[in-house]
């Protein structure tokens, strides 16, 4: 029977959702990938209990992670009703709808009859009665921000989300949803945008994200802090056989550009002079504003881990450390404008 090491919160770091109570671990544990079917239930259970040990109370879901979908939040369930059934109120459950999920007009988008058949089938997948946080997962054109939100707001009212955020909007659309929540009389808890080193439009946009949702009172947690692997030591000597870039829909061979790599090595240069792994480094950067409550994290190997939460015992720049990054991003973007 698992047992909980209990110095899981000695050293753990915890950061409030923007303005509202609920606090998140700086380091989340995202199960976009190694929860599907094809990953053995062991292994499973061994990420999400080594996490657990070591204060990361945030698991991050959709309604379709796998492979095939929807098996992530099965197996998790799994986990739960297992293994973490009685410690369950001290975690941080969330998943999200918006993608396709299932056939026809109805498993895919934003309308009120997706969003509210979603939340059930991902209940009754995890085997909860409610999640913490329940997003909608990107912004549907096709159905009025109006219907989504009241959708939420209902999923809220109703007990199955304590709280609700967006993921994947931009900052108009954010502003607008905040607003409509707020008529319902609930919050805009949190954002999942992507956010890293090689893509910083969340800050640069008009008018960047950060600022709208330091406006509306809503915290940032962020995915692909590591650019899908990018911001590693994975493709400095080519594409590994296997890796993520020779089968991912969302990463291919045509983002590891020459220009990506060369700034990769220079930022791993002021990452080894601070003692750290570029990981590390690249995760200390996304962390360095506060209005970034959490950043998620994957992993396939439980040291991947411990590796990353070694992030945190150096989240500080020095003013020279962050000119010499911000040379190298610039000198990046300039590439890129070029062309």
């Amino acid at each position: 029977m698992y047992t909980a090491d209990g110095s899981r919160y000695d050293r753990a770091d915890y950061r409030a959702a923007g303005a509202s109570g609920l606090k998140l671990p700086a380091l989340s544990l995202g199960l976009w990938h190694n929860f599907g079917d094809t990953t053995p239930f062991d292994v499973q259970t061994g990420l999400v209990t080594h996490a657990f040990d070591r204060g990361i109370t945030h698991f991050d879901l959709a309604n379709n992670y796998g492979p095939p979908y929807g098996a992530a939040e099965t197996n998790f369930g799994r986990i739960l009703h297992d293994t973490l059934r009685s410690y369950r109120d001290e975690l941080i459950i969330t998943s999200k709808a918006g993608y396709d999920m299932w056939p026809g007009p109805y498993g895919d988008g934003g309308s009120r009859k997706y969003m509210m058949a979603s939340i059930d089938q991902s209940l009754t997948r995890l085997g909860l009665d409610y999640v913490d946080v329940f997003y909608s997962h990107r912004r549907d054109t096709s159905t009025p921000l109006e219907e989504t939100m009241s959708a939420l707001a209902d999923i809220v009212h109703t007990g199955k989300a304590l709280y609700v955020g967006v993921s994947n909007y931009n900052a108009a659309d954010t502003r607008r949803a905040a607003a409509l929540l707020e008529s319902h009389g609930v919050p805009l808890v949190l954002h999942q945008a992507r956010y890293s080193l090689l893509d910083r439009h969340i800050e640069h946009d008009t008018p960047p994200l950060l600022d709208v949702l330091e406006e509306v009172g809503s915290g940032c947690v962020v995915f692909s802090p590591l650019a899908q692997g990018l911001l590693t030591d994975r493709y400095l000597d080519g594409v590994p056989e296997g890796s993520r870039a020779e089968h991912s829909r969302y990463f291919s061979r045509d983002d590891i550009t020459a220009e990506r790599i060369d700034a990769v090595r220079a930022l791993r240069e002021i990452a080894h002079a601070r003692g750290q792994s570029i990981a590390q480094l690249a995760l200390a950067w996304v962390l360095r504003d506060e209005r970034v409550t959490s950043a998620i994290i994957g992993a396939s190997r439980t040291e991947q881990i411990d590796d990353n939460l070694a992030a945190l015992d150096r989240r500080m720049f020095t003013p020279e450390e962050s000119a010499a990054i911000d040379t190298i991003l610039q000198r990046l973007d300039a590439e890129k404008a070029r062309g």
